[in-house]
């Protein structure tokens, strides 16, 4: 009926790439919701140029790979703060849409660094791209991975209400969850509820990555403390432990840590207007029917990860 019509018009792959944003190496995407307002700033004061730019570009050592509406963005930001650390902002979704530009391109979108930095980028639709580990061993099979997971119902519902911010007139979760909603059915093929289905890509992923290369962040922790799980990625890159909980201080409004700028008194770095939406209501039965679908998959990431990510704590506030 009236859910297929209307069902049609979404995407049942990974949503679609963001405005496009010239860069003077080529143009790669940028999602629009993914700017940190501090970043702009910047950039208009020409923050980054007024730093002579040494070294040479690289291509990265370390992946930040997903999971869309995870944290990543919250990670690259804090990992960013490391003096050994260079990071592109925007996100060269190199391995899935870009590829055939080549190694050189990705390059040159690269920053410039130093003997001893390390490069970096994140693109959260690796981790639900079946080319993408084949594409990134072949680049360079020691390459470090770092994929950041929050509880597959949220992140769901997260991914839900960003596409609803940019395209208002689109079903409601619940009619876009359900194949039936009278016999219950998930729709396991809608993006937003495929990608949290964890243990299914990982097993994509370790057809050519051992589990000693790819670091699973918890982007619940990565609020409530955000330095312990900085010194996990920290240790797991091979860097002194510099991000510490001196850089960070939990903002009430926005409710996510934000990090002050050390040393120096500018202005402190939150994440933008995009970050941290309200969260439509859904039906509790919907949620719960959710948990459920989720939980078999759930378990079976953690035997994979030899990591409990507490996923499936009481019905509480999760």
């Amino acid at each position: 009926g009236s859910r297929e019509a209307a069902a049609g018009a979404w995407p049942r792959a990974p949503l679609a790439p963001g405005e496009a944003i010239a860069a003077p190496s080529g143009a790669f995407e940028r999602d629009p919701q993914e700017s940190s307002t501090t970043d702009e700033e910047l950039s208009r004061a020409g923050g980054r140029s007024t730093t002579p730019d040494y070294g040479e570009r690289r291509l990265p050592q370390a992946l930040i790979i997903g999971v869309k509406k995870g944290g990543t963005r919250a990670l690259l930001e804090a990992i960013r703060a490391h003096p050994d650390v260079r990071a592109v902002g925007t996100e060269p979704h190199f391995f899935d849409r870009n590829y055939e530009k080549g190694l050189q391109w990705y390059r040159s979108v690269m920053p410039k660094t130093l003997e001893g930095q390390i490069t970096m980028e994140k693109t959260p639709s690796y981790f639900v791209t079946n080319e993408a580990p084949k594409r990134i061993h072949s680049m360079a099979k020691d390459t470090k991975l770092i994929v950041v997971v929050r509880n597959p119902v949220t992140r769901a519902i997260s991914d839900y209400t960003q596409t609803l911010s940019k395209k208002p007139e689109i079903p409601t979760f619940e009619v876009l969850a359900f194949k039936n909603r009278t016999l219950g059915l998930i729709d396991a093929s809608w993006s937003a509820i495929r990608i949290g289905i964890y243990a299914l890509h990982l097993e994509n992923w370790l057809q050519y990555f051992p589990l000693s290369q790819i670091l699973f962040v918890s982007g619940e922790r990565l609020i409530t403390d955000p330095a312990g799980e900085m010194a996990k990625v920290q240790d797991f890159l091979g860097l002194k432990r510099i991000v510490t909980e001196k850089h960070f201080y939990f903002n009430k409004t926005k409710g996510f840590p934000c990090l002050k700028k050390p040393e120096d008194s500018s202005a402190p770095r939150c994440l933008g207007k995009s970050k941290g939406r309200t969260h439509p209501k859904i039906d509790p039965d919907v949620i719960h029917r959710l948990r459920k679908f989720y939980k078999p998959f759930n378990v079976m990431f953690y035997q994979m990860t030899g990591q409990d990510f507490q996923w499936e704590q009481e019905e509480g506030d999760q």
